[in-house]
């Protein structure tokens, strides 16, 4: 069974599946308060300002939080994988989430960096892997 499928022509989040397509991770930031913003909006939830734009991150980042989900909730995501949360090295403000395979141990702060999981279809979804010392288990 396909996995469930993100909507990506959404107006917010469009030019983030766009760019996630080329192998690019983009955030929404905002030009006055200097604020990333995710999810992203056309507005700033911080400061309140219109003026916001997309910008290139660097694709690495740390982990701020995570889970381990051992019962499934979809027959396309076998259990156990470890659903994370990753603060981004170059917008602090900004956490997306991503999944690893299996039940990993993990500190808040261990290093990751995006990879892209094909969607069927077309498009890709941003997806995160252990660097470093962390990558060796």
């Amino acid at each position: 069974m396909e996995p469930p499928l993100p909507v990506l022509d959404d107006r917010e989040t469009k030019p983030f599946f766009d760019a996630a397509a080329e192998g690019r991770l983009v955030f929404r930031a905002c030009g006055d308060c200097g604020r990333g913003i995710h999810p992203p909006t056309a507005h700033c939830p911080w400061c309140g300002s219109w003026n916001t734009a997309w910008r290139d991150a660097k694709g690495t980042g740390t982990i701020h939080t995570w889970t381990v989900v051992a019962h499934p909730i979809h027959p396309a995501f076998e259990t156990p994988y470890t659903l994370i949360a990753v603060q981004l090295d170059d917008a602090r403000d900004v956490r997306m989430m991503g999944r690893l395979d299996g039940a990993v141990d993990l500190t808040v702060g261990t290093p990751v960096e995006v990879w892209f999981e094909p969607l069927a279809g077309g498009g890709a979804l941003p997806q995160w892997r252990l660097t470093g010392d962390s990558a060796k288990g």
